[in-house]
C-alpha cells in the first residue's frame, strides 16, 4: 500500500468533523420521519373479487397522491402464495374520507373489492420499547468498551467506540436530511452497522497489537498504524464488497419494505469501513503522540506491547 492513510489524517478529522456537524444539525432541524410502526395508523382491510399481488395493490397505493409510499401491505389467509383476495393494508393516520377514497381507488382499479375492516390503530413500537432498545444499545457499547480496554488498551477501546458514534450519526443524519422513515426494521439494522464496525475496528487493532510486537524499537506510530492498515486493508475491502453486494441487491431488488433496512446497512458499512481505516488509526496515532510531552514523534517500545489477557 503506498498510500499513506494515517499520514493524512487532517484530511480524515476535517471529513469526519464536517459530515458529523451537518448531520447533527440535520437532526435538530429536520428531526426524524418515525413510521407507522412508531406513530400508529390505519388499517385497511379488503376482499377482491379476484386474487391481487402485492405488487398490484402497492402500484395503486404510491399513486394516490397521499404520501402512502411506506404503507405495509400483507396478503391474508395464504401461505406460500404471490396473491391473494383478502388483503391487509396498514398505512398512516387517514381521515374517514381518505380511507374511502383509497379503497375506492384499489376497487376500480383492481376488478372491484369490499371494505371488510377499517380502524385506527395505535403504535407498534411504543416510547419503553424505544427506550429498551436504546438501553441495550448503550449497554452493548459498555460491554464493547470493556472487551477491546481487556484486550488491547483503553485508548484503542475509546477510538474504535468514537468511530461506531460516527457511523451511527451518519445514518441518523442521512436520513434525518432525506426525510426518510424509519420503522421497525430500523433498530436491527443500526445494530448491524454496530457489529460491523466493531469488527472491522478490531480487526485492523489485533494487527497493531501484534506488530507493536515484532518492530523495530526505532519505528513510529505512524509507521506502526501504516504497516498494520497495509497488512489488513485487502481483507477489509473484500469483506465491504461481499457485503454492499448483498445490500445493494437487497436495496435494488427486493421489496418496498426491505429498501430502509438495506439502506441503514449501506450507508453503515461504508461509514464502517471509513472510520475504522482512516479515522480510528489516525486518532490513534494522534493520542499516542499526545502523551509523549510532545517530545516528537515518539518510537514503538516494546514494553508498551499490550499483552493478551490471561
Amino acid at each position: 500500500m503506498r498510500f499513506n492513510i494515517v499520514a493524512h489524517k487532517k484530511w480524515w478529522f476535517t471529513l469526519s468533523s464536517v459530515l458529523v456537524i451537518f448531520s447533527v444539525i440535520s437532526i435538530f432541524i429536520n428531526g426524524f420521519n418515525f413510521g407507522i410502526d412508531y406513530t400508529g395508523g390505519t388499517i385497511l382491510d379488503m376482499q377482491f373479487n379476484q386474487p391481487v399481488t402485492v405488487a398490484q395493490v402497492r402500484d395503486v397505493v404510491d399513486q394516490s397522491n397521499m404520501d402512502l409510499e411506506n404503507s405495509v401491505i400483507q396478503l391474508s389467509g395464504v401461505s406460500d402464495q404471490d396473491s391473494s383476495q383478502d388483503v391487509m393494508i396498514r398505512m398512516r393516520n387517514l381521515s374517514s374520507d381518505e380511507s374511502k377514497a383509497i379503497a375506492d381507488q384499489l376497487s376500480s382499479k383492481l376488478g372491484g373489492a369490499e371494505v371488510k375492516r377499517t380502524e385506527s390503530v395505535g403504535a407498534v413500537i411504543g416510547s419503553e420499547v424505544t427506550k429498551n432498545a436504546i438501553m441495550s444499545l448503550a449497554v452493548a457499547f459498555i460491554a464493547l468498551a470493556a472487551y477491546i480496554t481487556l484486550r488491547f488498551e483503553y485508548k484503542i477501546a475509546i477510538s474504535a467506540l468514537v468511530s461506531i458514534l460516527h457511523d451511527l450519526i451518519m445514518v441518523l443524519g442521512f436520513f434525518s436530511f432525506f426525510h426518510l422513515e424509519i420503522d421497525a426494521t430500523f433498530l436491527a439494522a443500526i445494530l448491524t452497522v454496530v457489529g460491523y464496525s466493531m469488527n472491522e475496528a478490531v480487526v485492523i487493532f489485533d494487527r497493531v497489537r501484534e506488530n507493536t510486537r515484532t518492530h523495530r524499537r526505532t519505528d513510529t506510530y505512524e509507521k506502526l498504524a501504516y504497516d498494520s492498515i497495509a497488512q489488513s486493508i485487502h481483507r477489509s475491502i473484500y469483506t465491504l464488497t461481499t457485503v454492499l453486494f448483498a445490500c445493494g441487491a437487497l436495496h435494488f431488488f427486493g421489496g418496498e419494505s426491505t429498501k430502509n433496512f438495506s439502506l441503514v446497512m449501506l450507508i453503515g458499512f461504508i461509514s464502517g469501513a471509513y472510520s475504522s481505516i482512516c479515522v480510528d488509526t489516525s486518532l490513534w496515532v494522534v493520542w499516542k503522540n499526545h502523551t509523549s510531552n510532545r517530545r516528537g514523534p515518539k518510537a514503538v517500545s516494546h514494553d508498551e506491547a499490550e499483552e493478551e489477557p490471561a
